[in-house]
């Protein structure tokens, strides 16, 4: 039974540490910029005599890119798991996941029914300034049309996006009537803190999801902001973090230490041992500190729960973190494309190398996941253990374990609760979603008369009647909802709640209520009041 109930979070898990093994985690110095001019030598090497004779030798035409970018590729599986090459038309989208930026109109859209809703307009954004509304249908951007069938997300991205300064002009339909606006481009941010406010009068949460360029600052002003509200204690959440700028998490980790600590070093066969070391008084290394990780917390979110960990300075909570501990740089190539090669692995400061081994193959290196729910490492704390890995004492006398990711000082196992077959079907396919957002359409009042998302979390009484309008919502599409357990049904309704409040306050009022039965979350300030 629990390997029907995997079918749903399994792939999504897979595919987004694939994500986090690929995109995320290198170094460092340069972002996401390319290091041009590497190579000074014009010797050729046995590849490029191929390549040469093939184009002029071979019986057909042949597009001599393309075969280059397989080599490459080919190259960089012989690898480890997380080189990886990026053909020229990949490579802004995936120095644009780290950048904390994009040049875009500034709205955030769904696609529902085929139709392209604007769900949220960034307040003071080229959109706001052009009129966009929430509920607005782009109908078409620039004569292209977007009323089509099975339109894809990043055919709509290329769409909307372009260079700052640039003009979209949009085909809005409003309240069942046309209009034209015409938005100018401009830098969009993408923050990387998905939440931070505080659980009570002395505790602060703030929840990260990656380390981009803009992470440390944007974790500054949250902790300072925090600390005016009376921050005294700091849940610190890494779960789903598969990492970025590993100079981030070194900044951040300086915030929680004091003197010059030991933070992590780096070290590999052409890179010598490099240090990095606390530089500057720390804004918060004396409150009660816990961070929560998954398997999913990985890279630079090891390094900063390895070292706040090593030195006995914060509790870390949840499940064995990820294993990626391999350092990446990025080199641009002359076509370019660019690749970011593993040039060396960190260490945290008791020498622990965090890496689980990859001798086997990326198929066998990713499938690791699933022999940790298959073998009950995911939900059980007595399976939680490190194959093979060496023992480690921090100053306190606590026991770490190397070899294979961060392992918990308090384990919380996973949560299995799973929908039925056809309740899935309503989340995967959108419906959901969709119902949220024509609810919050149609009740925008009963939302805004709420001041803040935490007097909303507390104080929205609505969760029954908008349960029955999911019910009879899901009926039109042949779901029955009447027959789930109740337990299905509250964590329905808790969700409902969640994205709901996500319409007015963002991710900030979604985690506000969703942490409010997060068995994580509890076990934090469980711990801390002790």
């Amino acid at each position: 039974m629990l390997n029907k109930k995997l079918q749903v979070w399994l792939p999504l898990i897979f595919a987004v540490v694939m994500v986090a093994g690929m995109f995320f985690g290198y170094q460092l110095n340069d972002k996401a910029g390319a290091k041009k001019g590497f190579f000074s030598s014009n010797k050729r090497g046995s590849l490029q005599e191929a390549l040469d004779l093939i184009n002029l030798k071979y019986v057909d035409s042949v597009q001599l890119d393309s075969l280059e970018g397989i080599a490459i590729e080919q190259m960089m599986n012989e690898l480890d798991p997380h080189s990886v090459y990026f053909p020229p038309v990949e490579l802004q989208a995936a120095n644009e996941d780290l950048a904390g930026n994009f040049e875009g109109i500034g709205v955030e859209f769904n696609v529902f029914g085929d139709t392209v809703n604007v769900v949220y307009v960034i307040p003071n954004g080229p959109s706001d300034k052009a009129g966009l509304k929430i509920g607005d249908k782009i109908l078409a951007v620039n004569d292209s049309s977007l009323v089509k069938r099975n339109l894809e997300t990043d055919q709509i991205k290329k769409l909307i996006r372009g260079e700052r300064g640039s003009k979209a002009v949009l085909q809005i339909l409003r309240d069942g009537k046309k209009a034209t606006y015409t938005v100018t481009r401009g830098t969009i941010p993408v923050p990387s803190i998905d939440a931070a406010y505080m659980l009570d009068k002395t505790t602060g949460y703030i929840k990260l999801n990656k380390f981009t360029e803009s992470s440390y600052e944007e974790f500054m002003q949250a902790m300072e902001r925090l600390q005016k509200e009376g921050l005294q204690n700091l849940i610190y959440d890494l779960r789903g973090n598969g990492g970025g700028f590993m100079n981030e998490a070194v900044d951040m980790a300086d915030e929680f230490l004091d003197n010059d600590k030991l933070i992590v070093y780096t070290e590999g066969v052409n890179s010598k041992k490099r240090e990095y070391r606390c530089k500057r008084p720390g804004l918060f290394e004396k409150g009660k500190l816990t961070i929560l990780i998954d398997e999913l917390s990985a890279s630079a979110s090891e390094v900063l729960a390895g070292a706040l960990q090593d030195w006995d300075r914060a509790t870390i909570i949840g499940r064995r973190s990820f294993g990626k501990g391999l350092v990446q740089e990025q080199y641009g190539l002359s076509d370019g494309s660019a690749i970011r090669l593993t040039v060396a692995r960190y260490y945290t400061p008791l020498g622990r190398s965090i890496q689980r081994p990859y001798e086997k193959g990326r198929k066998v290196y990713m499938d690791e996941l699933w022999e940790r729910y298959s073998n009950g490492e995911l939900l059980s704390a007595d399976s939680n253990k490190i194959s093979n890995g060496k023992q480690y004492k921090t100053i306190g006398g606590k026991t770490v374990y190397g070899g294979g990711g961060i392992m918990p000082d308090i384990f919380v196992a996973l949560d299995t609760s799973t929908y039925q077959r056809s309740v899935n079907r309503l989340l995967i396919d959108g419906g959901f979603n969709s119902f949220v957002y024509n609810y919050y359409l149609l009740h925008r009042q009963q939302v805004d008369q709420y001041a803040t998302a935490t007097d909303y979390a507390k104080g929205f009484t609505n969760g029954e009647e908008m349960w029955n309008g999911l019910v009879n919502y899901a009926a039109k599409d042949s779901i029955n909802l009447k027959g789930v357990g109740e337990k299905e049904k509250e964590s329905l309704r808790q969700r409902l709640k969640a994205l709901l409040a996500r319409y007015k306050w963002r991710n900030d009022g979604f985690y506000q209520v969703l942490n409010m039965d997060d068995e994580m979350v509890k076990k934090a300030l469980e711990t801390m009041a002790k």
